[in-house]
């Protein structure tokens, strides 16, 4: 009998692993009323913060590349700014118009100073985890040339709900949240950055 290969073990390896990981002690499914997510899942999700980042960039479409990314009901939410941040957290934009809009697009026509034409908006340590509305997602938020060429800095991250459509998964919220919203409470400061 022939030995198996090793990309089937590696691949053998990886579905029980998933298995088990999904197993709580005593061997009940996480999050049971949770339906899990396929490898395709999580590849077009990733996908989905990948086009993001160049929609937002280039204000393509006249901003709409950028709120096709939403479902129509989309919204984003701003935590990140002081008055964001002091209010609990406030919507920017929701629905298709007001999300193009929000990027300088729409009725601006990507011609006012709020397209990114400098910056680059780098998604980083993307996680993905299946929920009751289909997916949640965290990401942190690095932005290229907001102080000049060559300038990198944090500016928080997203925390984002996903569900899938008929056109593919869509953002149903994204919240820009400060830079310490996810670290251990010892290392947070009252403001979160």
């Amino acid at each position: 009998m022939p030995k198996p290969k090793l990309p089937t073990l590696a691949l053998v390896a990886f579905c029980v692993a998933a298995l088990f990981s999904r197993l709580e002690p005593g061997g009940t499914p996480a999050n049971a009323q949770t339906a899990a997510l396929t490898a395709l899942d999580y590849y077009e999700i990733a996908q989905l913060v990948n086009r993001y980042a160049y929609a937002i960039d280039t204000c393509a479409n006249n901003g709409y590349d950028y709120a096709n990314l939403f479902t129509e009901d989309g919204v984003f939410i701003d935590t990140f700014s002081d008055a964001g941040f002091a209010a609990g957290g406030r919507v920017l934009a929701q629905g298709r118009e007001a999300l193009a809009t929000l990027i300088g697009g729409g009725s601006r026509g990507c011609e006012t100073p709020l397209v990114w034409t400098d910056w680059s908006h780098l998604m980083l340590n993307h996680e993905i985890a299946p929920s009751p509305e289909g997916a949640r997602g965290r990401v942190y938020l690095v932005q290229l040339g907001m102080r000049g060429p060559g300038s990198v800095d944090r500016h928080g991250g997203y925390e984002d709900v996903y569900v899938k459509t008929t056109e593919g998964w869509r953002i149903k919220s994204r919240t820009h949240v400060r830079n310490k919203a996810w670290h251990h409470p010892s290392l947070q400061t009252p403001d979160l950055n």
